[in-house]
């Protein structure tokens, strides 16, 4: 099997040498170089024909987002992984780098406590995403964009159901920031339910992001806290390292925070919001699977299916990683399989089923179930 070929670009000789030798050894993988520049890095990449690029954030000179643009130039369809430190100037350059064309990113090391446990956190992060970017991009196909479906499989779609929806649920992992970009320009600020959302993404990311949707969508978006009561027009996005659930407690849908043990490898997981909204709502309940890597979300689905909930994924053409919403739509869950520019439209058409009754928003915004 041929080695997937990975360039390293980071301004410490350092973070190159541990970045090195973790890739190296693994068997897939190959190093075909490393730079400590942008000079250097862009001189390589012609020359080393690199199948993935890391590409460190905070550089001195021409800086990650510079040195991306100058990449997505020469190389629009290669994979790039930023590589970003936990601080909150980094964590907004990297969502800048995921807008600009970034394909994912990796979070450095913070206090470990040991170089060991520095190197296996960078390992644990890195590995699947460069295995399955590496593998996943036919040559001819840029990151993010529509591709090609793989050859048509039997795959049979979920019996729509008609029930009224009083949540909708969101799950997104790998191009998922993009995606959630590109789902909620569509979507008016008069909508009438609660929306909440699992990103997997670390502490202060989930909260640039929600302040990023914010200002460029009409809904308001907001970092989840917990005992938060849940009200029509606004979007709570789990924070980072916390599972977010739906309770409901004296007659109102509130948001309830926990640091559980992770599922799936994640904290936050999409798995225990859709658990929690399938066990409050019920019937009620919509669950939408975007782009993202593992199968995180599939038991949640399992559970909103057993309800009478909805399941409405992402297709594989539009999806940088077909992973989350392909185990749904293998699993014969989603009612409907659609390109992310067609989901918009598809939540909203279910809206409109929506009658008057115990689920309306009451005058005072706050949201009341019976």
């Amino acid at each position: 099997m041929r080695k997937i070929r990975v360039l390293v670009v980071d301004d410490s000789a350092a973070i190159r040498r541990m970045l090195t030798d973790i890739l190296s050894a693994d068997p897939q993988i190959e190093v075909v170089g490393s730079a400590p520049d942008a000079t250097i890095a862009l001189a390589k990449l012609s020359q080393a024909a690199p199948d993935v690029v890391t590409l460190d954030v905070e550089m001195p000179g021409v800086n990650g987002l510079e040195l991306l643009a100058k990449i997505r130039q020469v190389a629009p369809k290669l994979p790039v992984i930023m590589f970003s430190s936990l601080t909150q100037r980094a964590a907004a350059t990297t969502l800048e780098a995921l807008a600009l064309g970034a394909t994912d990113y990796v979070t450095k090391p913070a206090a470990t406590g040991s170089r060991e446990a520095s190197i296996e956190q960078v390992r644990a992060q890195l590995l699947p995403k460069i295995r399955v970017l590496g593998n996943a991009l036919p040559s001819n196909t840029a990151p993010g964009a529509a591709r090609p479906a793989s050859p048509p499989q039997p795959m049979r779609l979920a019996r729509a159901r008609t029930e009224c929806i009083d949540v909708v649920a969101i799950g997104a992992s790998t191009g998922g920031p993009n995606a959630l970009s590109t789902l909620f320009q569509e979507i008016p600020a008069t909508f009438p339910v609660p929306i909440l959302i699992v990103q997997h993404m670390p502490p202060m990311f989930t909260r640039l992001l929600a302040e990023r949707l914010s200002a460029t969508c009409s809904l308001h978006f907001e970092e989840a806290c917990d005992g938060a009561v849940l009200a029509p027009g606004t979007v709570w996005i789990a924070p980072g390292d916390f599972h977010m659930r739906m309770i409901r407690e004296g007659g109102k849908l509130k948001v309830a925070l926990d640091r559980g043990p992770p599922e799936n490898s994640c904290r936050p997981a999409v798995d225990v919001l859709f658990r929690s909204v399938a066990a409050t709502i019920g019937a009620g309940s919509l669950a939408v699977v975007l782009t993202g890597m593992g199968q995180d979300g599939l038991r949640g689905c399992e559970a909103v299916q057993a309800a009478g909930g909805q399941i409405i994924v992402q297709d594989e053409g539009t999806s940088v990683v077909w992973g989350m919403p392909g185990f749904v739509a293998r699993a014969g869950m989603a009612e409907k399989i659609l390109p992310l520019a067609g989901i918009a439209g598809e939540v909203m058409q279910r809206m409109t089923r929506r009658k008057i009754g115990s689920g309306a928003p009451l005058p005072n915004g706050e949201y009341h179930v019976s």
